[in-house]
């Protein structure tokens, strides 16, 4: 290992996995070839607009559309729109946005090509309900399904059956067009239906599997959402109306994982990727990894120091308390509380978007003496982590990650460094 401090190693390593999934990288070397007739572009995400500008300067022939991105996350592009919205919870511009996408697409005919740019985020910023429903009850079904700690699997499930884009509804608006669709994805598994909700992409699943889950997760309100799932007989369109589309991963979790590994072993550490995909309760994956990380300073299994133990994935949290926080911050104070002052561990959490769930910061630092100076401030790790209020520990110390918007999303990034005793 170099003699480069633990934190700055710890921040180099995100900042790869952040840089492996940069738009102006990863989407030229995918984009299809023009078409006879029109080229539109549409897309979602809170890399959306990057992912715009990258097509924009890239494409040597007429372009136009229309992308939708979180606000704070937009980019110029001569050529293309852009809309900032609201995320996690949509808003009015979402929707207006998502009514001038479905149009956009609608217009074209058999010789033209709808070139569609989808990231995390996408969900919430394309927010078209159907006629029965409002943007009131699908802001109040995301926010009850943020808060129970569902996955993002099922979370999406229940979006898709709420919209009139999601779930291949925006590829079959665009029939007979050509579609190709441009993924960034934020999700374990990096599956196409999930990402996004899917807008382009056949979906098996079915109104009585989202009911299914709002019930799973004791979600009875608002009453109409319920209703609607529970009369609705229209599924999402089949593999037939989308014979014409084409998705694409142009960046992953995984990608970026392996570009931290490699400036891991740059530095002389030892980088195991425990997984691209780990899910669940972050204080429970926390408490899982700690243990591992010990084994490694105290035994040299399954690495010797210097290691670093890297995972992406989504965790989610179960909100009890009435604290600030996302995922990645309880994360990190979770795992300080079970390294419970351990020498020479070090770790950082992250969401690569540099958003953790709704705050200002991507995540949190966590270090051997983290716990020792939060007493020596008064601060018990037990009592914020009990509230769900990693973000006020973490700021107290001046230990939270922040980057400001990144303009990508490949979802979290954990590090967890063992350095040598």
């Amino acid at each position: 290992m170099d003699q480069a401090p633990p934190l700055r190693l710890l921040r180099a390593l995100f900042d790869a996995a952040v840089a492996a999934a940069d738009p102006a990288l990863v989407v030229p070397p995918h984009l299809p070839p023009r078409p006879v007739g029109r080229t539109v572009v549409v897309g979602a995400g809170k890399a959306a607009a990057a992912m715009a500008r990258a097509v924009d300067l890239a494409w040597d022939g007429p372009l136009s559309g229309l992308v939708v991105t979180r606000y704070g996350y937009g980019v110029p592009c001569p050529r293309l729109e852009v809309v900032e919205a609201g995320h996690p919870l949509p808003d009015s511009r979402g929707t207006e946005a998502a009514r001038r996408i479905l149009a956009l697409a609608s217009s074209l005919g058999p010789d033209d090509l709808l070139l569609c740019l989808i990231s995390g985020g996408a969900s919430a910023l394309l927010a078209l309900p159907p006629p029965d429903l409002s943007l009131e009850d699908k802001r109040a079904v995301t926010a009850a399904l943020l808060r129970s700690g569902a996955p993002i699997q099922d979370i999406n499930t229940v979006r898709r059956h709420l919209s009139l884009l999601k779930g291949g509804r925006l590829a079959a608006a665009a029939r007979p067009a050509r579609v190709v669709t441009l993924l960034i994805s934020d999700v374990p598994g990096d599956d196409p239906t999930v990402i996004g909700s899917g807008p382009t992409v056949a979906d098996a699943s079915t109104p009585a599997d989202a009911l299914d889950i709002l019930c799973c997760h004791g979600i009875s309100e608002p009453e109409r959402v319920l209703r609607f799932l529970a009369t609705r007989r229209a599924s999402t369109p089949d593999a037939q109306a989308l014979e014409r589309t084409e998705t694409v991963l142009v960046a992953t979790p995984r990608q970026a994982l392996v570009a931290a590994a490699e400036v891991a072993r740059h530095a002389g550490v030892t980088p195991l990727i425990l997984g691209d995909a780990l899910e669940g309760e972050a204080r429970e994956v926390a408490r899982a990894l700690a243990p591992m990380a010990l084994s490694c300073a105290r035994f040299g299994d399954p690495a010797a120091p210097p290691c670093v133990l890297l995972s992406g994935g989504e965790l989610t949290v179960t909100v009890q308390g009435a604290g600030r926080g996302g995922p990645n911050s309880e994360f990190a104070l979770a795992l300080a509380r079970a390294l419970d002052g351990a020498p020479s561990v070090w770790a950082l959490a992250g969401d690569t978007d540099g958003i953790d769930g709704t705050e200002t910061n991507a995540g949190a630092i966590v270090t051997p003496d983290t716990l020792a100076r939060a007493r020596r401030r008064g601060l018990s790790a037990r009592g914020f982590l009990a509230d769900n209020d990693a973000y006020s520990f973490f700021a107290a110390l001046d230990d939270l990650v922040i980057t400001g918007p990144t303009l990508t999303n490949v979802n979290d990034f954990r590090a967890i460094l063992i350095a040598p005793a």
